[in-house]
């Protein structure tokens, strides 16, 4: 697999090139700016971008407006956007942008390279992860009326590791329940929730 990073953090981005070379990812580029990580996009066509969201000039949204530039420039290209701050609103971007493997980190996961190497897998894949802290803010959010009240707390578990992006066999696996519980919570929840079954159809929920 073929991935640019783009990260202003030096420490951070050249220890991102490091745990990628030593598990087998070719790390193509590693840029500090966004006008580069597009230059480099269009250069080499990598399968996936590890992107700082907040980067030069002004440290706002510049690193993920970059990423979707080059998304326009290279369809198809998988986005792992990271962030130091629960920002939902950015994620939300990212997610509805469409067009590829996405998702959104808290910097503090690559700290724990098996959990950050495994979301990297599932977006390049062409899934869709998004940062438990995150799904944990949209969960809390009040909306009038909203049936994730009535879910119970294994089902409210079941909901926060769909919208994280995790399949049913990978849920069941991680609650100690197999898949076939997890299945049946995850129907009972799509039957609650009045939405389809699957990850994508969570995180359009919650995001709603």
């Amino acid at each position: 697999m073929r991935i640019v990073i783009a990260e202003d953090d030096t420490l951070l981005r050249e220890g991102l090139v490091l745990l990628l070379g030593s598990e087998g990812f070719e790390v193509v580029a590693a840029v500090d700016h966004p006008d580069d990580l597009v230059t480099s996009v269009e250069t080499v066509a990598p399968d996936l971008a590890v992107v700082d969201v907040r980067m030069p000039p002004t440290f706002t949204d510049e690193g993920l407006r970059a990423a979707l530039e080059a998304r326009r420039r290279v369809p198809g290209l998988a986005i792992l956007a990271l962030s130091a701050f629960v920002e939902d609103g950015y994620a939300g971007d990212l997610l509805a942008a469409g067009g590829g493997g996405a998702g959104y980190l808290l910097k503090e996961r690559v700290g724990k390279p098996e959990e950050f190497l495994d979301a990297l897998r599932r977006v390049a894949a062409g899934g869709t992860v998004l940062d438990r802290d995150v799904v944990a803010v949209q969960l809390a959010r009040p909306r009038p009326g909203d049936p994730v009240a009535t879910l119970t707390a294994r089902e409210r578990e079941v909901v926060a590791l769909l919208a994280e992006g995790h399949s049913v066999p990978t849920i069941g696996r991680l609650l100690g329940i197999g898949t076939t519980a997890a299945r049946q919570h995850a129907g009972d929840v799509s039957t609650k929730l009045r939405v389809p079954d699957g990850a994508q159809a969570m995180l359009s929920y919650l995001r709603a």
